[in-house]
């Protein structure tokens, strides 16, 4: 399969004329637990440069699941490594994803995704999801390419991954990698809580989009509405579920009732 050929057919969702090298792979990569049973989630593998290392640290343990978008680009990954639960999705449902696979967190998220290629909306509505759905002691992964940082998309996402996480690392150049590029490590995913709903999770929106609190603005009981900035730990979203049997396969999703914003 020509990756150059699906760039072509489809370059905002590929994004890239080529895989990612060796060593880009590498690096991020290493947040991937090599003891243990980790749950590991890879958005937009492609052909699957980063897929191997993964596969090659868990060593059979933990469990692997990839989002692509690309049907080409799955298909071939399954081929190649079995081991590996494929998803042809979006990865801005990635939510929806992991209820069908009964996954509720994760430990890893290890992005592929085309950042520049997208709009604000799209850019965040994906990092709400990987919020959600990564473990307060857990790590989220992506990379930029070195020539296109300054770019206005970029410098989006950066500022995007400082609102949603206490800790965001830029690692140093891999120049061997064409073109070279660098890996943000991304460490304590950043909640809110609203204290009127019981203290229940409000995950998703950057701090930049919280609220501004109205001396005004009362509940049913008459307290204030305050919303909070906290770390939760292990707080999860509340609300009903509905299964529907679609064919042969279930599909299970929050109903809008009891989806987070």
């Amino acid at each position: 399969m020509s990756f150059l050929l699906e760039f072509l057919r489809s370059p905002l969702t590929v994004g890239a004329i080529r895989p990612s090298g060796p060593a880009l792979a590498e690096l991020a990569t290493a947040s991937v637990p090599a003891t243990g049973c980790p749950v590991v989630l890879e958005l937009g593998p492609g052909t699957g440069a980063f897929t191997a290392p993964i596969q090659q640290r868990l060593a059979g343990s933990g469990r692997h699941l990839a989002i692509e978008i690309n049907p080409r680009f799955a298909e071939r990954l399954a081929m190649l490594h079995p081991a590996v639960d494929i998803a042809v999705a979006d990865a801005a449902s990635l939510r929806e994803v992991l209820v069908q696979r009964g996954v509720d967190r994760v430990d890893v998220v290890v992005s592929g995704l085309p950042w520049a290629a997208f709009d604000e909306e799209l850019q965040r509505n994906v990092l709400s999801e990987v919020v959600t759905v990564l473990q307060p002691a857990g790590v989220f992964t992506t990379f930029a390419y070195v020539h296109a940082r300054w770019a206005p998309s970029a410098q989006r996402l950066l500022a995007s991954l400082r609102s949603r996480f206490e800790e965001v690392v830029v690692s140093r150049t891999v120049w061997t990698n064409l073109p070279p590029a660098l890996v943000y490590f991304c460490r304590r995913p950043i909640t809110v809580v609203d204290e009127s709903f019981g203290g229940r999770s409000i995950l998703g929106p950057s701090r930049a989009e919280w609220p501004v609190p109205q001396a005004a603005s009362r509940c049913a009981d008459g307290r204030s509405l305050e919303w909070k900035r906290l770390q939760v730990r292990g707080c999860r979203s509340a609300g009903p579920v509905e299964t529907r049997r679609l064919g042969r396969r279930e599909r299970t999703r929050q109903t809008a009732g009891g989806r987070t914003p």
